[in-house]
């Protein structure tokens, strides 16, 4: 989200909605609320309650502060359905309504579809999730019924309520969505897994296809990396292929490094991008945002190495030798001013100094 908003973002944590002291001093003067927490799984009805209570802990400290921001609130189309879920999705959607309208406040209910996305939970609430694990651990996926999905990817799903706050929009905001037949969904996937088994790129020039592309590849990080392509060789010397790639933009570039030096410490929200070390040797170095956790790839020249970049993981590339690094990327789309998908952050985690 820090890389999209221009304000200030304070995020609220689970042991802030115990503590309405904390939490009403958290809120106090703020603009605006992204209410998105909930409970969509449990095992009786009493607990799908906690979705009625954290909006009204939410309002409650709110009027403690005095505080009253505009609420973006983070519903779902099963909202009033006959489920339990449905009804406390609800119940929490009409306190906030009413709690607006006594404080003058405003309240956009967005209706979320079925979201999808990086590094989503399997065997959880999106057959999405499911899918893309089961394929990556080259495991066979099962449909259990083929119906019609209505899908949004949750980056889509943040910029849209991001959105929001800038407009302010008042009441049920209803999201487009692709909607396919969960075999259609199993099908793009499979074919993502047939062609990526061997460093092959699908077809990314349809923005859902990318996303969905994007979280297929979230699942296969790091176990499947690095790529080493298939050299072909014969008298006159080796030739192996560095990208193989089916429709959309390109961008193919090179870079030389010098001994020591490092490139990157940023990260990307869509693009997809392929480092190449061509000449002498490197280690690529790789963290997930909000994770401590670094994954480092060594690779040289001497055996190409393919790395391709996921979404939300900060990167860089540090030549460690003693020789001019070259390297080879490619990228899916043509920067343009304006709409550079690019953020820094550093690969190696701050380290607080006791």
């Amino acid at each position: 989200m820090r890389a999209r908003a221009r304000d200030e973002i304070i995020p609220i944590t689970r042991a802030s909605t115990d503590d309405s002291e904390s939490l009403a001093s958290i809120l106090s003067g703020v603009d605006a609320v992204l209410h998105c927490a909930g409970v969509n799984r449990a095992d009786s009805d009493a607990r799908l309650q906690e979705n009625l209570v954290l909006a009204q802990q939410l309002t409650g400290s709110l009027d403690r502060s005095g505080t009253h921001p505009y609420i973006v609130y983070a519903n779902s189309i099963q909202s009033g359905s006959a489920t339990s879920f449905g009804q406390t999705k609800q119940a929490a959607a009409d306190h906030f309504i009413a709690w607006a309208k006594r404080r003058g406040a405003d309240v956009a209910d967005v209706r979320l579809p079925n979201l999808f996305g990086e590094h989503g939970k399997p065997h959880y609430n999106s057959v999405v999730a499911t899918f893309c694990h089961l394929l990556a651990s080259n495991e066979e996926p099962q449909i259990i019924e083929d119906r019609i999905v209505p899908l949004l990817h949750v980056q889509d799903a943040v910029d849209l309520m991001l959105h929001l706050v800038d407009d302010g929009a008042d009441g049920v905001v209803s999201p487009e969505s692709v909607r396919l037949k969960v075999s259609a969904v199993l099908a793009k996937l499979q074919n993502y897994h047939d062609l990526y088994a061997v460093g092959d790129l699908p077809d990314l020039s349809d923005r859902f296809d990318r996303a969905l592309f994007n979280t297929y590849r979230s699942f296969c990080f790091p176990h499947q990396y690095p790529i080493h392509p298939q050299m072909k060789s014969d008298g006159r010397g080796g030739l192996f292929e560095c990208v193989r790639a089916r429709g959309g933009q390109s961008q193919v570039f090179c870079s030389t490094t010098r001994p020591g030096v490092t490139r990157g410490n940023h990260f990307h929200l869509r693009k997809v991008e392929r480092f190449l070390v061509l000449e002498g040797q490197a280690t690529i170095s790789l963290r997930r945002m909000f994770h401590d956790e670094v994954i480092r790839f060594p690779v040289a020249g001497i055996r190409p190495a393919i790395v391709d970049i996921p979404t939300m993981w900060t990167h860089s590339i540090t030549n460690t030798g003693d020789h001019e690094l070259l390297t080879l990327f490619w990228a899916d789309e043509i920067p343009e001013s304006g709409s550079v998908d690019t953020y820094p952050e550093a690969v190696e985690p701050a380290r607080e100094v006791a």
